[in-house]
Formats: C-alpha cells, structure tokens, sequence
C-alpha cells in the first residue's frame, strides 16, 4: 500500500544517502512540506507578529518522491475536532464562542 502523508505525521524522508526528518506542515496534490527544524525569532519579529514565535526550517518533497517516506508517528493538533472533548475551557467562561 502506497503511503499518503498528512499534516502532523512525523517522517523520515531517505533520499541519495541522506534522511530529512521532521513533521509534515503542509500538504497539496503535488508536494509536502517537512518541518525539519525551528528557530526563535528575533524581538522585533516577535513584536510585529506575536502569535508566530518561531520560524519553521522546511524542506519540500513532491509527490513523485512520496515512496521515500517513511511514516513514524502522528500527532494531535489543537485544531483537531477529536480534541474538543478534552478541551477545558476558562473558568468562570460560560461558553466558548
């Protein structure tokens, strides 16, 4: 069975020798995006976009090299509909909107 990658499976890419690792941030038809790395922001970044801290290191692998991927794990996101159930909201919030 031929493996499709999803946001948030963490893979190892093996390609001439070489293995980019990391978690898959973004994905299309045609190609992925692997987050290989972060970095802080300088300060004033920080400032000017306080809700994006860090800056994403990605590498891309189209599609025609998916067969190279190897599936480790996933995880969950925040942004998942699964996670509602767990989630807590503030105290003395009635409802979140």
């Amino acid at each position: 069975m031929t493996y499709l990658p999803k946001i948030n499976d963490y893979v190892k890419w093996h390609r001439n020798g070489h293995i980019d690792e990391g978690w898959v941030y973004f994905v299309c038809d045609q190609s992925i995006s692997i987050e290989v790395g972060t970095k802080p922001k300088c300060e004033q970044n920080v400032k000017d976009s306080p809700l994006h801290k860090k800056t994403h290191i990605l590498v891309v692998c189209q599609r025609w090299y998916w067969h190279e991927l190897e599936y480790v794990t996933s995880r969950n996101s925040i942004h998942d509909e699964n996670l509602t159930e767990t989630y807590k909201s503030q105290e003395y919030r009635p409802i979140d909107p």
